[in-house]
């Protein structure tokens, strides 16, 4: 019998059930990637593509530091990434006017018919995610993850 029990169970006691708010969410966030993955791949894109093509479609005209932010992934793998999907013409570097050595990147022409199809998967798997809540409960529970966000965001390293 372990001695140290007793004195760890008090700790442990918001492990014990295994649906707390943090695995429920991210139950819920590796599920809905997984299924997103699934369904891109039949169009031909990974997931790290799909990710810097939605980012960038958010944000054209980022720099790589940028969006490597924005993707929480190093810079050297964000340019490993554009290398790949510039060779496939879906995205292009250019020039920044204000620093000669950063380049901004766009998509490309090519890219926006492999957005549009992400688009469409993306709305299907929302729709399969909320099949069963009411108008009534998605907004509720938007409105509860916009709070928690909001609670999160920014405060990293603030409390020291």
């Amino acid at each position: 019998m372990n001695q140290h029990a007793p004195l760890l169970e008090p700790v442990l006691a918001p492990f014990a059930s295994p649906d707390t708010i943090g695995v429920l969410v991210s139950d819920v966030t590796r599920l809905l990637r997984r299924r997103f993955d699934a369904q891109a791949r039949s169009i031909g894109v990974s997931r790290a593509q799909w990710r810097v093509l939605i980012a960038l479609a958010r944000a054209e005209g980022i720099n790589q530091a940028g969006l490597a932010e924005r993707l929480d992934v190093e810079t050297i793998t964000v340019g490993r990434m554009v290398d790949r999907l510039a060779d496939a013409g879906l995205v292009e570097r250019r020039a920044d006017p204000a620093d000669r050595r950063a380049w901004r990147l766009f998509l490309t022409p090519r890219a926006h018919p492999i957005l549009a199809e992400l688009q469409a998967v993306a709305l299907g798997v929302r729709a399969e995610m909320l099949a069963d809540l009411s108008a009534a409960e998605e907004a509720a529970l938007q409105g509860l993850l916009q709070r928690l966000r909001g609670n999160l965001d920014g405060r990293e390293g603030s409390a020291a």
